[in-house]
């Protein structure tokens, strides 16, 4: 009979012991895989952030360009100007979100600009500027999107169950950064004479 009962004990403590170690196992694996996921998505942010660096150092060589033909256009200027000085000086994603999308609006009045100036058109340091700036819009579409896929993935894995308790006890949380676009973005920029 002690003997039976000693069995059970050992079963009890046993099953206990494997209870705790898949428990432990599990919280472990989604901690590991939430620290992947969340390296991923910041990592794709600095690859948007690089891009948008390239467009940066790209828009003074445009503008310069572009102030040869056109010197009185002045406030197009200083609105490229301003907003580029406002993205190098964003420190956020929610910024630099919202400084891309001002900077996106003053290079259409900018790239409007060829309307008014067929010498401008022909102009090859502005051509070879105006293609390598629409490269460098065209890659950071691709690394924004992939951001926000990776950011999604990321969120939807530390909401499900059971991530989202062991996220809740690591400290991870949904982040909700994803880069959209701006509302003005919705309507053509024009530039009027």
């Amino acid at each position: 009979m002690m003997r039976r009962g000693l069995w059970i004990a050992v079963g009890v403590i046993a099953v206990i012991v494997l209870v705790a170690l898949l428990i432990a196992g599990s919280y472990i694996t989604a901690r590991n895989e939430m620290v992947a996921k969340q390296v991923a998505y910041q990592t794709q942010w600095s690859n948007v952030q690089t891009q948008l660096q390239r467009r940066s150092d790209l828009i003074p060589n445009l503008v310069a360009t572009v102030k040869g033909y056109a010197t009185h256009e002045q406030t197009v200027f200083a609105d490229v100007s301003n907003a580029n000085a406002g993205l190098l000086n964003a420190h956020s994603p929610k910024a630099e979100m919202k400084a891309s999308g001002q900077l996106d609006s003053a290079l259409g009045h900018l790239l409007m600009l060829q309307e008014s100036y067929p010498n401008l058109k022909a102009n090859q340091n502005f051509l070879a500027l105006q293609d390598q700036l629409e490269g460098t819009e065209n890659r950071i579409a691709v690394e924004r999107r992939r951001y926000n896929e990776s950011l999604r993935d990321y969120n939807t894995y530390v909401q499900q169950f059971p991530n989202n308790i062991w996220a809740g006890i690591s400290g991870f949380k949904p982040d909700d950064a994803y880069f959209a676009a701006t509302p003005a973005s919705q309507n053509a920029p024009t530039v009027k004479f």
